[in-house]
């Protein structure tokens, strides 16, 4: 039976092996996102590290990463000396630090905005060589081996060098053998500049490295523990030593999770389809020999077995190439997701675990497919099962009409979510909604072609030419098999139209928004330096035709709610700005006064306000992105959240909860030439236009353009498998038409003229599908009844449903009508 049906199987084993390369991709950053750490870098000679937890746990969820650095108290270092076995113990402050080399060029490290650190932190790198002394007073510093030689400095040179946004004139009193190393200040110095002598921080260090006396480590990590046991910190040892050096850590495997969650779900979805869509194309090809063991004494469960049995088989073949595909897809993704945050450092965990995964999900996947698409011959008697095994039941399944049905009504509720949230979560439903609605469209489709083909029979038979109307009954006799081919096709065009298009309309919201609200013209960065250098916004005023400058900086923060009686806790984008920004930006004030932001006092976008109950006047408690619980007063409500996020903070409410210095400047000028040549003369600054309406295309949109991607060519792949494999087991059926006189000629004719009718239903189809969630999402996020988004796009998909279709029947077809009749019969 194989041997005669190695097209159909051969369309099983290419359609696991691409879920299987799918799944163990996604498996791989999944299982990352929970074991895989940083690498220790300069926390390498600390055996234990102690931080304060930088995750929110979330009951009966999980938890919630925080962005900033959470503190731990200074007392903790003096707690810990005197634990048994103990060497040494470092409190750790980062700050903001750049060296500039001579020609004004800024030398910077992998993270400006915590490269300094205090000299005693150079205990935590391990034992490495040090040329020189230790730094001592303001004026002195020591710096990594790297940093050094990029520069060209040597102990007992001057250099200049940006500190905490402060440019000053520093000594070189040793260079420390670490590429790790960054910048190194006398311990008091980087206290005072990082902020922990006084203000909100006072008192605290980022975190604390122990170091043990040898063989006496996992001595001092118990009693380290037993110590700190119900203080909220955090004592981390072995590979979990390099997560405590960055908060990013945390939430870069979070992000990883997220990924990998977002991935599975829709290609478990999409998978699924094209596997059960090829397994039914091979079991119709095999229902004469089913039919036939039925007649002969096959039980039906013996009749399922067997059709499974085959599926397996098939399987296995596709699924061990699919995996190791799927490692190599993990890389890929992996590299995508560096430019959303993920450290470049970041490990994968490759384990067999994701493979083991992949294969027990495709596995039960086939088996269920094969079975179900077996169950109705081999529950038939063995005439009825001989009878029908050269057509296919005239009645589709009413349960399979009604289910079909069913979930187009649910697409239809999940299209709502736009006009509901105005959000990236919102714009996604539309995505779901498009592919639940196919799935829709492929239970209920057989009794829809019927339908059309009833309708469309007898004028193609008054009128039409002799291959139309064959093509025709072909498609209206065979609805299940046409069905299946349908609506495929229309999930391709389904998924690259939602997909893409709620992207582009997202963007084109967020820039709608941002270019409204942005009254300046100009942004000045500093990156390099870690952040905006202390007087810069003076400075900038200071030159002429600036109108005006204002700092701003973007955070996070943690909104707990109550839903349905559960606590949930959201991280909402958020920005910080100055009391004089509204010069530069206008959020597009509903309701209170943006003038009254200062001191404990947020402003929150209408969809959070009327979510939330937090209108003007209410107080509402939220955690800062370190963790701080806070309490703070709404004083007004905006309608541009897309363009500036959900929430704004006043700069007073989140002094010490962030980074040092501000993320960037905005400027509001006249001449634009005296402004670049003010930025071009100081080191490290960066200057860009925001006033021509085009914003850069976000990292999340391309990772997920390139998902879209990946999916589509495994639509289409399982589309060109299915169609070759169904016109190759149409042997029977074109013989007998050549027989009773019908020329190789004219049945091309038919076959293209199915292709004909195959693609208009798929794309006409298609197109209706997703009409619906693309409207709403325009009418949500543009306030006009349809999408945003490149004008090709639609024509690129219908010349891609067209060329596939004609190809993959056109050419089989060929080969099939170059066979005799009589042996094909």
């Amino acid at each position: 039976m194989a041997r005669r049906r190695v097209a159909a199987l051969f369309a099983i084993a290419l359609a696991v092996l691409g879920g299987a390369a799918l799944f163990t991709g996604a498996g791989v950053l999944f299982e990352s996102g929970v074991r895989s750490h940083l690498p220790p870098g300069r926390l390498a000679g600390a055996d234990v590290v102690v931080t304060a937890r930088q995750s929110l746990p979330v009951p009966g969820d999980v938890s919630v990463p925080l962005p900033e650095r959470a503190v731990v108290p200074a007392s903790v270092v003096s707690q810990l000396r005197d634990v048994p076995g103990v060497e040494s113990v470092v409190g750790d402050v980062s700050l903001p630090a750049a060296v500039v080399a001579p020609g004004g060029r800024v030398v910077s490290t992998e993270d400006p905005a915590s490269a300094g650190h205090g000299w005693s932190s150079a205990a935590l790198l391990g034992r490495v060589a040090v040329q020189g002394r230790a730094p001592v007073g303001n004026g002195e510093v020591a710096l990594g081996s790297s940093l050094a030689a990029a520069t060209r400095l040597a102990v007992g040179d001057r250099a200049r060098l940006v500190i905490a946004g402060r440019s000053g004139s520093y000594v070189v009193t040793a260079v420390v053998g670490s590429p790790h190393a960054g910048v190194l200040l006398a311990d008091a110095t980087a206290l005072r500049l990082a902020g922990r002598e006084s203000g909100v921080r006072a008192g605290t260090v980022d975190l604390v490295g122990v170091r043990a006396a040898p063989g006496r480590s996992s001595e001092v990590a118990d009693e380290v523990r037993s110590r700190l046991a119900g203080s909220g910190l955090v004592a981390s040892t072995g590979a979990s030593r390099g997560d405590a050096a960055s908060p990013a850590a945390a939430a870069s495997r979070g992000l990883l999770l997220a990924a990998a969650g977002s991935l599975s779900g829709i290609v478990l979805l999409v998978v699924g389809l094209i596997v059960a869509g090829a397994l039914s194309v091979a079991v119709e090809g095999q229902r004469r020999e089913l039919a036939l063991l039925r007649a002969v004494g096959a039980t039906p469960r013996q009749v399922r077995s067997l059709a499974a049995g085959q599926a397996s088989v098939a399987a296995a073949v596709g699924a061990v190439p699919g995996i190791v595909l799927g490692y190599a897809v993990a890389g890929q993704l992996r590299g995508l997701l560096t430019g959303l945050g993920l450290p470049p450092e970041m490990p994968l965990a490759r384990s067999p675990l994701p493979a083991l995964c992949a294969l027990l999900l495709l596995g039960a996947t086939v088996q269920v497919a094969a079975r179900a698409a077996s169950r109705r011959t081999s529950r038939m008697s063995a005439v009825e099962a001989v009878l029908e095994s050269h057509s296919e039941p005239r009645e589709v399944s009413r349960v399979r009409v009604v289910s079909g049905l069913v979930l187009f009504g649910g697409a239809l509720v999940l299209s709502v979510a736009p006009l509901l949230m105005r959000s990236a979560l919102g714009a996604g439903m539309t995505s779901l909604a498009g592919i639940i609605a196919s799935i829709g469209l492929a239970l209920a489709g057989p009794a829809l072609l019927q339908r059309l083909g009833a309708l469309l029979g007898p004028r193609s038979q008054r009128r039409a030419s002799s291959p139309l109307w064959l093509a025709v009954e072909n498609v209206r006799a065979f609805a299940v098999r046409s069905a299946g081919v349908v609506s495929t096709l229309a999930m391709a065009v389904v998924l690259v139209l939602t997909y893409v298009l709620a992207q582009t309309t997202v963007m084109a919201a967020v820039e709608r928004e941002s270019s409204a609200g942005s009254l300046a013209q100009h942004e000045v960065s500093a990156g390099a330096l870690g952040g905006v250098p202390d007087g810069l916004v003076e400075q900038l005023r200071t030159i002429p035709g600036v109108k005006a400058a204002s700092a701003v900086s973007s955070t996070t923060v943690l909104w707990p709610h109550t839903v349905l009686g559960d606590v949930e806790v959201e991280p909402e984008p958020a920005m910080v700005l100055e009391p004089d920004t509204w010069d530069v930006l206008d959020l597009g004030v509903r309701a209170g006064d943006v003038a009254d932001l200062h001191g404990a006092t947020v402003a929150v976008s209408e969809d959070v306000a009327r979510s939330r109950n937090a209108g003007v006047g209410r107080d509402v408690a939220l955690l800062l992105g370190d963790g701080a619980s806070v309490q703070a007063r709404v004083v007004a409500v905006y309608s541009r959240s897309l363009g500036f996020g959900s929430v704004v903070l006043s700069r007073d409410l989140a002094e010490g909860h962030t980074g040092l210095l501000a993320d960037r400047v905005l400027v509001r000028t006249e001449r634009s030439s005296r402004l670049a040549e003010a930025v071009d003369v100081q080191p490290g600054l960066a200057l860009s236009s925001i006033s021509s309406g085009s914003l850069p295309v976000p990292p999340e949109v391309k990772l997920n353009l390139v998902v879209i991607l990946v999916l589509l060519g495994y639509v289409l792949m399982g589309i060109a498998n299915k169609l070759v494999a169904a016109t190759s087991q149409r042997r029977d059926e074109l013989a007998a038409l050549r027989l009773s006189g019908a020329t190789s000629r004219q049945l091309r004719a038919m076959l293209r003229r199915e292709a004909s009718l195959l693609s208009v239903c798929a794309i006409g189809s298609g197109l209706a599908v997703a009409a619906v969630p693309l409207m709403l999402l325009g009418v949500g996020f543009l306030d006009r009844p349809w999408a945003a988004g490149p004008l090709w796009l639609l024509p690129a998909v219908v010349l891609v449903v067209v060329g596939s279709t004609f190809a993959c029947i056109e050419l089989p077809g060929r080969r099939v009508l170059r066979e005799r009749p009589a042996y094909a019969v």
